[in-house]
């Protein structure tokens, strides 16, 4: 009796990242219980990171090098970019990577465990941080699912994402019919969890950490793990950068209404029910809290 492991595309955004693609690489060929075949696209950098991807890939069957494209000028934009041009029509799951992390050896074994045996569609999880100094935290984003949650947060780091064939196909299939629209998607992780949940996708977020996520200077999205970066965070979200996204996913994901969802935040009395709403809103206690405060707040100060 054979037995035929599970395909897996492996999606994988680069960008000047010498430093440690290497070592990405090397973590996402050893995973066990699984083949994977994993299409790079690089942005245009400046440290060499295209030609090492190019002789890679030519020393690896299962690794391809997407042909020169960009610039992007952001992950998001980079991911959609494979989205569009990777057929993964034949692959039994497809997962998204970074170019900086280091995979557990059973990070998609176990997702993909999950997948079959909950008969859900779509998989994150939380994540191990660590930086140079030595550092180590785990990245809690495991809370229970909440009614409107994926229209104002990713489901975990993306790069934790295994999705089963009719969710990425029919993600793919939005992503190239508005096309011109999700360029200004900052984040393809929420959005990508958004579209999932919107369109009645089971989603499984699960509480065992399946990577090391590394954090340093060049990190897009990084972690929310101190004062400074808390700060940074609630200035971005109260300038109305978190605002303009919302709407932006809320329009592409949704077809109409949300039948209970408060209309016409940008009005004080639209604010308002946001703000008595926001336990529908995001998974942890305390960005309730704060995404309550935000709103009651942004009453007095209209966008």
């Amino acid at each position: 009796m054979s037995f035929e492991l599970p395909e897996v595309a492996v999606l994988l955004a680069a960008y000047n990242g010498m430093s440690w693609i290497e070592e990405q690489l090397a973590s996402i060929l050893a995973q066990t219980g699984v083949h994977v075949s994993i299409f790079i696209s690089v942005d245009p950098s400046t440290d060499g990171t295209e030609g090492w991807c190019a002789e890679y890939a030519s020393n690896h069957p299962n690794v391809t090098l997407l042909p020169a494209a960009g610039p992007f000028k952001g992950a998001a934009r980079n991911f959609f970019r494979l989205l569009r041009d990777v057929d993964f029509s034949e692959s039994d799951f497809v997962s998204f990577s970074d170019q900086d992390d280091i995979w557990y050896p059973d990070k998609l074994e176990r997702a993909i465990a999950k997948l079959r045996s909950e008969d859900i569609d779509g998989y994150s999880s939380n994540v191990v941080a660590f930086w140079p100094n030595g550092r180590r935290m785990l990245v809690d984003k495991a809370q229970p699912q909440v009614q409107w949650d994926h229209l104002f947060e990713a489901a975990g780091p993306g790069c934790t994402y295994v999705l089963k064939p009719a969710l990425a196909a029919g993600f793919k299939k939005l992503v190239v019919e508005e096309w011109s629209r999700v360029q200004d998607v900052a984040l393809h992780d929420w959005f990508c969890y958004a579209y999932a949940r919107s369109h009645e996708f089971r989603w499984f977020i699960d509480p065992v950490p399946g990577m090391d996520y590394r954090q340093h200077a060049s990190n897009h999205v990084g972690v929310n793990a101190g004062f400074k970066q808390s700060v940074a965070r609630f200035k971005r979200m109260w300038q109305g950068w978190w605002f303009t996204q919302i709407y932006l996913i809320e329009a592409l994901v949704i077809p109409g209404p949300l039948p209970g969802l408060p209309q016409v935040p940008f009005s004080r009395v639209g604010l308002l029910r946001y703000a008595m709403s926001a336990n529908k809103f995001r998974r942890r206690r305390r960005d309730q809290i704060a995404v309550a405060l935000i709103f009651i707040c942004k009453v007095w100060s209209p966008i």
